[in-house]
């Protein structure tokens, strides 16, 4: 894809900046949701979630505060082109 980024599917839901929130009206290109509140963005899905959970645009809410197993986070480390 645009961010050279592959196997985003994983046994863990991902812990997003943004908290959750409405987006915008209209069309967006990589939207953000509000930029504080409670509850942050997880995205994806983790091994105790459905099928339509486990998709890499499937978008849920949590309080961050919480720590649970299905509950993660990616490091990424891209290597520039030569």
């Amino acid at each position: 894809n645009a961010w050279d980024l592959y196997d985003m599917h994983g046994s863990a839901a991902e812990w997003a900046l943004d908290y959750y929130g409405a987006y915008a009206a209209g069309a967006a290109t990589d939207p953000l949701g509000v930029v504080s509140g409670s509850a942050r963005v997880l995205r994806g899905g983790g091994l105790t979630l459905g099928a339509l959970e486990t998709r890499s645009a499937a978008r849920g809410s949590f309080d961050s505060g919480v720590r649970l197993s299905p509950f993660g986070f990616r490091l990424l480390y891209r290597i520039p082109s030569q």
